[in-house]
């Protein structure tokens, strides 16, 4: 009798190792949330970056980008805060954005409530103007703003990210004042600019790469050139100190389990050095920079600090 209950329990342990085997994350579909509309910067480095997360995670997986714009990237991160952290949803992450939105409002999220997976763009600012303005060097466009403080009109994707944290050093550089369009996100910004709706823009240098000739392209937010755009000379070369940028990346919510956690930070990982993800991300003049796990995080604190210090001096709202 008690060989038979052995051989029992045996069968038993048996066909639940299988069971374990066979649900192995990911089982399903993952989602991921991108917390702006369809075509920007944020979207593309998404819709680019998925196939490879799919390849690495394992047969079988699938990311399936689910647009979510709004309230300054807000309502997608929230959303992806307060998923449920079993790996199956993640989110977009944009710095300094995400951690201006706990700061010039009420934010159900802070730097504690994410799982940090990792950046995966650094892509800097670039001034772009509608080409009917009559604005395509940046001396008449700041010999124009001089003349006429508050008359030019510029779009950008939202209010506390990175495109206005570069207005605000343009102006504070400058002496100048300019008027703000705020967009719900940069794919409409730069189509307000491309119908000559605004004068001036404030992007990233993957949202206008492919619209170089339907734009002026004043210069570049670096410190030295873009190899996305290596004609195109740095704000620094034409005497205006300007650096800035945008950092995007994936996070998922606090609290997942360790062999979700562990899956999706190996695959991530490997992205920087994937030779056929970083063609895919040069094609679309997204400047890689994979930042992992807890320097993520760190980096995301530093950037906190930063949009805090702009907010205590030049509150946005």
């Amino acid at each position: 009798m008690l060989t038979i209950f052995k051989k029992t329990a045996l069968v038993g342990a048996m066909v639940l190792s299988a069971g374990a085997a066979v649900a192995e994350y990911p089982e399903k579909p993952i989602e991921v949330i991108v917390g702006y509309s369809a075509g920007g910067g944020t979207d593309v480095m998404a819709r680019t970056a998925a196939p490879f997360i799919e390849k690495y995670l394992g047969e079988g997986a699938s990311l399936v980008v689910k647009n979510m714009p709004g309230a300054s990237g807000q309502i997608g991160v929230t959303e992806a805060a307060h998923s449920n952290p079993d790996g199956y949803t993640l989110g977009t992450f944009n710095l300094p954005g995400m951690m201006a939105r706990t700061i010039d409002r009420e934010a159900e999220y802070d730097r504690d409530s994410f799982t940090y997976l990792a950046n995966v763009v650094n892509d800097p600012n670039v001034i772009v103007t509608a080409k009917n303005s009559g604005l395509d060097t940046l001396d008449k466009l700041l010999a124009d703003a001089k003349a006429n403080p508050g008359a030019i009109t510029v779009a950008m994707s939202s209010l506390g990210g990175d495109d206005h944290f570069a207005l605000i050093k343009l102006q504070n550089a400058t002496e100048t004042e300019f008027t703000i369009v705020p967009f719900k996100g940069s794919a409409p910004a730069r189509t307000a600019l491309l119908g000559g709706h605004v004068a001036m823009g404030i992007l990233n240098i993957s949202e206008v790469a492919e619209f170089q000739d339907q734009l002026n392209v004043l210069g570049v937010a670096t410190k030295e050139r873009s190899p996305f755009a290596p004609d195109l000379p740095t704000f620094k070369e034409q005497g205006l100190d300007l650096v800035n940028g945008s950092m995007r990346g994936f996070i998922a919510p606090a609290g997942l389990p360790d062999d979700a956690k562990a899956k999706l930070m190996d695959a991530f990982s490997k992205l920087a050095g994937d030779q056929e993800f970083l063609a895919a991300m040069a094609a679309t003049a997204n400047p890689v920079e994979v930042v992992t796990g807890d320097d993520f995080k760190t980096l995301t604190s530093d950037l906190y600090d930063l949009a805090k210090g702009v907010w205590e001096t030049t509150p946005w709202n």
